[in-house]
């Protein structure tokens, strides 16, 4: 299987009094049209994810909701309280587990730093991977998901795309 981890496309910024509830910081303009492009050159070069599990904070389930318009009426969206900040690795594996039976790619949309952990700990590196907004990493599984049994495919950004 493959799993797509992103991180949410960019947004308003932190602290600003327009969204003193960070849960409810939105991505900015320009951020959902980068996104936009970039996930029309990714669906376009093969990234078909069936399954798309978002954190639950506006900013990712927009970016969730970007990536699912690009795939088209083919993807499933879900958010998971898993992929908020501080994400649970060990509950997103368990969750992918089961899905996997059904969907041979998924995408977890979620933020930094934990994006870029659960990306090392999949692929068996200690390091911290740093995925920029609206990155994105395939890790491809010849079985089950689980930390240190990925390879990372690619990893990609909008600068790498042009978007």
């Amino acid at each position: 299987m493959i799993l797509y981890i992103v991180r949410h496309a960019w947004a308003g910024h932190y602290g600003d009094p327009e969204w003193p509830d960070d849960f409810q910081r939105p991505l900015s303009a320009e951020g959902r049209e980068r996104f936009a492009a970039m996930a029309d050159v990714l669906v376009a070069r093969g990234m078909v994810p069936t399954m798309i599990a978002t954190s639950p904070l506006v900013r990712c389930r927009q970016t969730a909701d970007v990536l699912a318009e690009a795939r088209g009426s083919e993807s499933q969206l879900v958010e998971l309280d898993a992929l908020q900040p501080g994400s649970d690795l060990e509950a997103l594996v368990k969750w992918t587990v089961g899905q996997a039976k059904e969907h041979e790619e998924i995408a977890w949309v979620g933020h930094a730093p934990d994006v870029g952990r659960m990306t090392a700990r999949l692929i068996g590196q200690a390091a911290w991977i740093r995925l920029a907004k609206g990155g994105v990493a395939a890790i491809r599984f010849d079985d089950e998901p689980e930390p240190a049994a990925g390879e990372l495919r690619w990893l990609v950004t909008a600068k790498i795309l042009g978007c």
